[in-house]
């Protein structure tokens, strides 16, 4: 058993170690061999970002659709949709507990609040309590709505950076293999570039 376990490992190593021998001419053992950067690179525009800022803040969406995000689209219109919702939701029931307050306080009685009784349901001081949460509520919706209107336009940018940003394989690090006529030896080393 150890036997065949073994001339199947030999079988299968033997051809790993022929194949990894580098047949060579005479003629090149003198030239140094040098690897470059073969890939051409695209220019870079640097008034990319801001257009796309520009445009995200001229049409939420039209940023990210500049940079070929489409996917975001939706995202940012229902953020944007879910805040202005928000927002119109408190300012309408805002509306109507003001106006309810301000019958009770022209003399009437038949407001939604008041009820049936000749007590309300709803005391003055619930509608004016009523009335600050909803006033609250409906300027914190604003704002969130121009928070996400301002992120739209931050992503906008930030995504149009980093499409500028260089990540191909032969970024910074490139492999050299030099041949040394002094003592007849090779020397492998890494060079590490920043261009700036």
């Amino acid at each position: 058993m150890q036997s065949k376990f073994l001339l199947i490992l030999a079988v299968l190593i033997f051809p790993i170690i022929t194949f990894a021998q580098e047949n060579k001419d005479e003629g090149e053992l003198g030239e140094n061999i040098v690897v470059r950067d073969s890939k051409s690179r695209q220019p870079i525009d640097p008034l990319s970002p801001a257009k796309a800022s520009f445009y995200s803040a001229l049409l939420p969406g039209l940023g990210q659709a500049y940079n070929k995000k489409y996917w975001k689209i939706p995202l940012v219109y229902a953020a944007l949709g879910t805040g202005v919702y928000f927002y119109l939701d408190n300012n309408k029931e805002y509306k109507r507990y003001r106006d309810a307050f301000k019958r009770r306080l022209a003399g009437f009685t038949d407001d939604e609040f008041y009820g049936t009784g000749s007590t309300p349901q709803i005391s003055n001081d619930a509608l004016i309590r009523a009335q600050r949460t909803l006033s609250r509520n409906r300027e914190i919706s604003f704002l969130v709505t121009i928070g996400i209107y301002a992120l739209n336009i931050i992503d906008a940018n930030v995504d149009a950076h980093l499409l500028q940003y260089n990540v191909d394989e032969n970024l910074a690090i490139m492999p050299h293999f030099n041949f040394n006529e002094l003592d007849a030896t090779t020397n492998l080393g890494l060079t590490l570039n920043f261009n700036f």
